[in-house]
């Protein structure tokens, strides 16, 4: 059976997730602020997509990447990817332009879209033009054949087409002589959205590539506007690093400046343009018809993030205000705490402060010698760094092993680095061919009872060290004293300081030591029950997908009839409604919080066995990264875990079930009880405080 399995093409699945993120825009029940921000960020993941996927692909096919794709495959998924990302298009301009406008004029909020502005908005525009956006404008002839101009990715341009104004008309003249000017949207200078002086009640926005368009005849006075429309390009941004030898801050520095030159992935451009001035533009800048993606008026609108909002909070998502943990607060010192049991943090639904004042204490307590953390993300101005900071100059041996290799937080991860070695703090930098994905931390410190002994401690996650994305990403943290789970963490640390080549690990499981061994051994272990007529159970939740031989060993567990369930929130290449995937269900949440957390549940004969983990089912995570899976050992927050699992399995609300097709089919049915998940388990984890 196992030669006919199907996989779902990653990148085909990816772009069901993305859609699913653009029905969050359609729903009538959100206040409309909220699909606003969803209609941004399906921008800004397709904008990624294009340059690190798409990329890639085209990359095959030009032979500069070199990956088990062939160029004939390359060429048929870049055919898919375009055919399904202009549908995702015209459905995008439908639930702004039918859906999200009409609700904003409900609420007395109009947007222009390119009609002529009213007579009292008339003066503000021409001023506002004049004193604020003129002096940034730098038009440019375009030349076709004489000249190239080169246009940056991520950035609004303007092209324009024009008739130069003559006294007298060529005798014989039949059709115009056009001139053609690129214009860049001076993002850096002037917002995208501007608010115009209020009337009889009402609130006005306006693009400012309207703003501009409104005055191109003063922009250029010796030319009739013809026509002008929106574009846009992306470009190549990943970074290929697999073996690279010398400096390699140095190489990754190099590398990410040459991201604003990378090969072509995407022109995008409004679907208005007419076919001759497309074909011009495309000639003059070397556009392929290959790359052409069609947009609408209006692009780079991940700017919609930034969409004014001139009501107030009562057009937003009330997200609920971060749970303090009575039993932390009362304690006072995190290390009291966890020395009498360990302790779970939910994020976002819990507070953040937890983890900075774990690590506040441990910068400051005389008894704590060493800290120990993994970087891969954190946030600008960190104040997980000003700890560790804190704790260098406070005489602390710290060590902080930093991933470089994060992808768009190089430049970041580079100047905390720099930063952190010049206050004292050892440095380690990423391993050649392999990303550090981990997020662990440990403390070295004395023992209060017995000077002579160490009690040391760790922190555990499912999510970066990172207090802006703590607040929208859902994650799981462990706080810990256990000995064996911190001799662990000790051996992933001297692996990471190239002290240990062959770890044994007791507890956790580690990528490319123990963790798909210990994986299969599990998957199989439920297979062996239900051969014996037991129940075999498994619930995996993650981000990604996309390995095979893991999804084989999940076919051949669903064949065997272990019942299986998945949430899988982006990429998922397994497909269900199968014959051998009968007993596999595949639940797609997507909410006001991004579903992050990793979690493995075995059932394995009622004895369950349950870890949380920073790794996706990827071949990079299982194969060239570090990871950590750690086992959640206290009965009491096992539990707690499960519950939280058992909630979202519920979720008749957000939740979706992935078909056969890729289609995101919602779960609404007609329980009489609507469970959303993210809004219950914040409730399941109040009441729980509340009851401690």
């Amino acid at each position: 059976m196992e030669n006919s399995y199907k996989y779902f093409k990653r990148d085909i699945s990816w772009l069901s997730f993305n859609y699913r993120v653009l029905l969050e825009a359609e729903d009538d029940a959100l206040p409309v602020y909220e699909r606003i921000k969803f209609l941004s960020i399906y921008s800004s993941n397709l904008e990624e997509f294009y340059e690190i996927r798409v990329a890639e692909h085209r990359g095959v096919i030009m032979k500069k990447n070199y990956t088990e794709e062939s160029g004939a495959e390359a060429e048929e998924t870049l055919t898919e990817i375009t055919n399904e990302v202009n549908r995702q298009q015209r459905e995008y301009y439908r639930i702004f332009s039918e859906k999200v406008l009409p609700e904003l004029n409900r609420q007395n909020i109009y947007l222009y879209q390119g009609s002529e502005p009213e007579p009292f908005h008339e003066e503000f525009i021409h001023n506002f033009f004049n004193e604020e956006v003129f002096p940034f404008l730098s038009p440019v002839m375009i030349q076709a054949g004489d000249i190239r101009t080169f246009i940056r990715d991520r950035r609004l341009y303007l092209v324009i087409r024009m008739i130069k104004k003559s006294k007298r008309k060529p005798e014989g003249e039949v059709a115009p002589e056009y001139h053609y000017a690129l214009m860049k949207i001076p993002y850096a200078k002037v917002p995208r959205f501007i608010e115009l002086p209020q009337h009889e009640g009402k609130f006005y926005i306006m693009f400012i590539d309207d703003i501009i368009r409104a005055n191109l005849a003063n922009i250029f006075p010796g030319y009739i506007i013809d026509s002008c429309y929106s574009i846009k390009i992306s470009r190549d941004a990943d970074i290929y690093l697999e073996d690279e030898k010398g400096n390699i801050v140095e190489s990754i520095r190099k590398k990410v400046k040459k991201r604003k030159i990378g090969a072509l992935s995407r022109f995008m451009y409004d679907r208005a343009m007419p076919n001759d001035f497309l074909a011009f533009v495309c000639e003059a800048f070397g556009i392929t018809e290959d790359d052409l993606v069609v947009g609408g008026r209006y692009l780079n609108l991940q700017d919609l993030a930034k969409f004014p909002n001139p009501r107030g909070k009562e057009l937003e998502q009330q997200v609920p205000a971060p749970m303090r943990i009575p039993y932390l607060d009362e304690k006072g010192s995190v290390f009291r705490a966890v020395k009498r049991r360990d302790i779970m943090l939910h994020f976002p639904y819990q507070s953040f402060d937890y983890l900075i004042r774990f690590l506040m204490e441990a910068a400051f307590d005389p008894k704590v010698d060493e800290i120990k953390i993994t970087q891969y993300r954190v946030a600008e101005n960190s104040a997980v760094i000003n700890t560790l900071v804190s704790a260098a100059q406070n005489g602390k041996k710290v060590t902080v092993f930093v991933e470089l290799k994060a992808r768009f937080d190089e430049e970041n991860n580079m100047s905390t680095a720099e930063r952190m070695e010049q206050a004292g703090i050892r440095i380690i930098y990423s391993i050649p061919g392999l990303k550090v994905h981990a997020k662990v931390a440990v403390i070295i410190r004395k023992d209060s009872e017995d000077g002579n002994k160490r009690r040391d401690f760790a922190y555990l996650s499912t999510g970066n060290f990172n207090e802006k994305t703590a607040r929208v990403y859902s994650d799981m943290a462990l706080l810990t004293c256990n000995g064996e789970i911190i001799n662990d963490i000790n051996k992933v640390f001297a692996v990471l300081e190239g002290k240990l080549a062959e770890p044994t690990f007791h507890h956790l499981l580690v990528a490319r030591f123990n963790m798909v061994p210990e994986l299969i051994r599990m998957i199989h272990r439920e297979i062996e029950h239900v051969k014996e007529g037991r129940r075999g159970r498994i619930v995996l939740k993650m981000n990604g997908l996309h390995d095979q031989n893991m999804i084989n060993e999940l076919y051949r567990a669903s064949e065997s009839g272990v019942e299986i369930d998945l949430i899988v929130r982006g990429i998922c290449c397994l497909v269900p409604g199968q014959p051998y995937s009968a007993n596999i269900r595949v639940t797609r949440i997507v909410d006001m919080f991004l579903e992050h957390s990793r979690i493995w549940y075995f059932y394995n004969d009622g004895a369950e066995n349950l870890y949380l983990t920073s790794a996706d089912w990827m071949r990079r995570n299982l194969n060239r990264r570090i990871e950590t899976a750690f086992p959640i050992l206290v009965p009491e927050i096992k539990q707690e875990v499960i519950d939280i699992l058992e909630i979202q399995l519920r979720d008749n609300v957000k939740a979706c079930q992935i078909d056969e097709q890729l289609r995101n089919n919602f779960k609404r049915d007609d329980a009489p009880v609507k469970v959303r998940s993210q809004l219950a388990i914040y409730e399941y984890l109040k009441n729980k405080t509340s009851t401690e």
